[in-house]
């Protein structure tokens, strides 16, 4: 998908909705919306814990998985919270490819806020719901709301039906 030479845009609904401002734009993510409180499953090729400071990274064919939601990276750090248990955030690098319900989404990194219930992705963001497509440099998806905003020279072309 990252090599794709010309973005195809057929109808702009097909993104229900898709605002453009300037050089950003909101859409919908996900056919159905994440619970940032329900358990996260990770795997992966390998596994490095610190004792020194209890940081933890996952490493080869990484794949996490919350309710319909999948992110698959080749490397990803798990931040604990400061103050408390539990984890803080996911910090994905490398192929990252988000997938929720038909919708698809890759980017260079991913940031995934459990606390706030927020992904950040960066880096050549390239998002796929069925023929449509819209690229931009930065994505942040609000998982409770399926809300997406894309900004950073947001790309996609329009398909006018008539190829005469």
């Amino acid at each position: 998908m990252r090599h794709i030479i010309g973005l195809v845009f057929c109808g702009l609904l097909a993104f229900s909705p898709v605002v453009a401002t300037g050089q950003s734009a909101a859409l919908a993510f996900g056919q159905v919306k994440t619970d940032p409180s329900t358990p996260v499953e990770v795997t992966a090729d390998a596994l490095d814990v610190r004792q020194s400071d209890g940081s933890a990274v996952f490493t080869g064919n990484v794949l996490i998985v919350q309710g319909d939601m999948r992110l698959s990276a080749d490397r990803v750090q798990v931040v604990n919270r400061t103050e408390g248990d539990g984890i803080d955030r996911l910090q994905a690098s490398g192929n990252v490819v988000l997938v929720s319900g038909t919708d698809a989404a890759e980017a260079q990194r991913a940031d995934y806020s459990v606390t706030l219930g927020q992904i950040v992705m960066t880096g050549d963001v390239l998002v796929s719901q069925g023929a449509s497509t819209i690229a931009s440099e930065h994505m942040k998806i609000d998982l409770a709301s399926g809300a997406a905003t894309l900004s950073g020279r947001v790309r996609t072309f329009l398909n006018t039906g008539d190829q005469n």
